[in-house]
């Protein structure tokens, strides 16, 4: 179904003031269009992941993400996961369709779930899974990510780490 823009939106609403369900459909749609890229959105799915193992909950800090925001509008131009050196840990993912949204890349960081092996403390199978071990550090309690719109039309995502992560012959749980 394709989701409506925030100015259809209202217009729709207004036209559909008579019909309550119809109202709660409109509503339901518009609010999806712009759903998966809030800090809440992000948040959740580092949560899901991190509750799978029993890691605590991460939180969001406008630290963090103003530095992953940051970060993200300097790569507009090239669109390359290149690590920022930053002080945090990260993750960087892009995607060619503006579906690559920031839920989506933590997901497809927590995808590397089935590569890391906890009794070897290792990624098995010549698979990556740093991004995964990030995600689920367990002493990364600070989280912030941002999205933009590169140059060429990809969509680049990262997010930062505080305390960061994949700190050598430790476990991330």
């Amino acid at each position: 179904m394709k989701m409506a823009s925030t100015k259809t939106c209202h217009g729709l609403l207004q036209f559909m003031v008579a019909a309550t369900s119809s109202i709660m459909l409109m509503s339901s749609l518009c609010h999806h269009s712009h759903a998966q890229n809030t800090a809440q959105d992000y948040v959740n799915a580092h949560n899901a992941a991190r509750a799978q193992v029993g890691v605590a909950n991460i939180t969001w800090d406008a630290t963090v993400a103003a530095y992953a925001q940051n970060y993200a509008n300097a790569r507009i131009s090239d669109c390359s996961l290149v690590k920022s050196g930053g002080p945090y840990g990260e993750n960087l993912g892009k995607g060619s369709s503006s579906v690559f949204t920031g839920t989506a890349a933590v997901n497809l960081w927590a995808a590397e779930k089935p590569y890391y092996d906890y009794a070897s403390n290792a990624c098995v199978g010549g698979q990556q899974c740093l991004d995964y071990t990030q995600v689920v550090w367990a002493n990364s309690v600070k989280l912030g990510c941002g999205r933009v719109q590169c140059n060429n039309g990809w969509w680049f995502v990262t997010c930062n780490y505080d305390p960061k992560g994949n700190v050598p012959a430790q476990r991330p749980y």
